[in-house]
């Protein structure tokens, strides 16, 4: 049985910790604000900038002189992989709802053959999938978001996927993040960001072209060859940023769940070292009564 020594102690720490949970929970309550609004600022754009592109794509997709960034080099045997976690742990399920579904895709591309490369941004995706694929990782990306999530460390990763394709190192690229819905649920999401995936806008575009007919100028291939490698920074950054807001969300639900649960805890230890207490005052009063009788 614990001694009052032991309980009061324990009380101590528990206090302590739900202190620092509930801390936790304001910061990233302020922080989920900012990320929040920041990624659904960017939906429209990223969504428009993709139906746009597919009204283009529609018409050439097939053809000799589409767009390698279009068309693809005519193969799928090497796939690229980009995993976004988070750097920092406690945020519940977030990380882990990641990784799993990180290594149920990757696994399914082995069993077929093909050739898996990895790029992650996180240490926590790296950390949780080095035992399993570490042979497959390429690089990983850290702090990214510390500060908030800027355009030019999305670019920064969008040009290095640019760079790879243009040197052949893989021929299909796709992304794996949380996209967020509330600050209590979010969705793990798997975009194919290269070669453009053009059937899955082909019905929008046949939708547009039969409203309306329209003339571009410069041609639709000089304006795809400009747009494509844009339009997968634009994606990329789309990716950080609902990952950002997954993040604050999950972490917020996390810590108030853990600030409730120590608050039970505290309550708990409270009764059982007041009874505790009681208990002994009592058994210190029978010895007592019993000393003087027996005098």
């Amino acid at each position: 049985m614990a001694s009052l020594k032991d309980l009061r102690l324990r009380i101590n720490s528990v206090k302590s910790t739900r202190k620092i949970t509930s801390a936790m929970k304001m910061v990233a309550a302020s922080k989920l604000r900012r990320a929040q609004s920041a990624a659904e600022a960017a939906r429209p754009y990223a969504q428009r900038m993709e139906r746009m592109l597919g009204a283009l794509a529609g018409s050439l997709a097939g053809q000799a002189g589409a767009p390698r960034m279009l068309s693809g080099t005519g193969s799928e045997a090497v796939q690229l992989v980009v995993v976004v976690t988070s750097d920092r742990g406690l945020c519940g399920g977030f990380n882990g709802s990641i990784v799993r579904q990180s290594r149920i895709f990757v696994n399914d591309l082995l069993r077929q053959g093909k050739t898996v490369k990895l790029l992650l941004v996180g240490r926590k995706g790296r950390d949780q999938l080095k035992r399993d694929f570490g042979a497959l990782y390429l690089d990983t990306y850290e702090n990214i978001g510390k500060r908030g999530v800027s355009f030019a460390e999305a670019n920064s990763i969008a040009t290095r996927i640019n760079l790879m394709f243009a040197e052949n190192q893989f021929d299909v690229c796709t992304i794996i993040y949380n996209r967020f819905k509330s600050a209590i649920a979010q969705e793990v999401t798997r975009q194919q960001l290269v070669p453009f995936p053009v059937p899955a806008v082909a019905a929008d575009a046949k939708a547009d072209s039969a409203k309306a007919l329209y003339e571009y100028e410069p041609s639709e291939e000089a304006i795809l060859d400009e747009l494509l490698p844009r339009n997968l920074a634009i994606q990329v950054f789309r990716a950080l940023l609902e990952s950002n807001a997954s993040e604050q969300g999950a972490r917020m639900t996390a810590m108030d769940n853990a600030t409730r649960n120590a608050g039970d805890m505290i309550n708990s230890l409270t009764i059982r070292y007041n009874r505790t207490r009681q208990a002994q005052i009592t058994k210190e009063l029978i010895e007592i009564i019993s000393g003087a009788e027996a005098l």
